[in-house]
């Protein structure tokens, strides 16, 4: 569903010159981008294929500038909701087309600077075993980095601060938008589509956050808890492939889908009715 999402949003010149689809369209082009390369990884580890450590510094790197962007455009999309409902005389002034590609494209820097930042320290300071990069399974790196080294560790905990500030902005300007606009009446009939929509964001972004602290759980019991390295592989196992994976899934159904020029778009092209006149 996203390379179709994809499709409506750059093939028709009205909906790619609107920001909300502008960010709609990178969000899902980074997920996109995560999945086949996470994809990638996993099936070469299933092969049983060993790739040379530059190989799997670039796949991880890929993988980190991916998550980040899709996790930085998420809080653009938010601040852009809170702007158009907070300013709307002033929203088409503020936010223009231009100044959205530009924004857009600042996001890739940032989220590839801080990925290489990241990536720099730990070559650096020679945190990269070898041994782990010719496995190159995520997973497996995630519990080592756990259990490494203090610069290892560092890195961690930095990255997911900033995730957590990005959450933090995402949550504080929705519960602006709604102190702001409780007492509209938009919000009277549980089934109402602000309603609807509140409900499934933040059910996108509970799933965004659920993998952060099953993380901090574990890293917990491996510090101050003897938990074994099996059961730290299962549980990096399921935050990578499928907690992770999961508000990807979603972020199309419960995003994209929920806009009526994109839905219209995708039933004309999976119906494919001819017009016929009426006198």
């Amino acid at each position: 569903i996203i390379p179709t999402i994809l499709f409506v949003i750059f093939s028709r010149f009205d909906i790619r010159q609107e920001t909300r689809y502008m960010l709609l369209g990178n969000t899902l082009l980074s997920d996109l981008i995560y999945l086949l390369v996470y994809t990638l990884s996993a099936a070469l580890n299933t092969a049983h294929l060993h790739l040379p450590k530059e190989a799997c510094v670039l796949l991880l790197f890929l993988l980190a500038v991916a998550y980040c962007g899709g996790l930085f455009t998420a809080v653009a999309i938010v601040l852009d909701t809170y702007i158009a409902v907070s300013f709307p005389l002033r929203y088409i002034v503020i936010l223009p087309p231009s100044r959205t590609k530009k924004i857009i494209a600042l996001l890739w820097m940032c989220s590839g600077a801080f990925s290489g930042i990241f990536f720099c320290v730990l070559w650096t300071t020679h945190s990269f075993v070898p041994c782990v990069l010719e496995t190159c399974s995520v997973p497996v790196i995630l519990i080592l980095t756990l259990n490494g080294t203090e610069t290892v560790k560092l890195c961690f905990w930095v990255s997911t601060t900033v995730i957590f500030l990005c959450l933090s902005v995402i949550f504080g300007c929705y519960a602006i938008l709604y102190f702001k606009t409780k007492h509209s009446g938009i919000w009277e009939s549980i089934c109402s589509r602000a309603s609807v929509t509140f409900l499934m964001h933040n059910t996108v972004l509970f799933f965004y956050l659920f993998p952060l602290l099953a993380l901090f759980i574990e890293s917990f019991l491996s510090v101050n808890v003897a938990i074994r390295l099996q059961t730290g592989i299962l549980v990096s196992l399921t935050v990578c492939n499928v907690l992770m994976i999961l508000p990807k899934v979603l972020f199309p159904f419960l995003y994209g889908l929920r806009y009526r020029e994109i839905s219209a778009s995708l039933k004309s092209i999976v119906r494919r009715k001819q017009l016929r006149t009426v006198s």
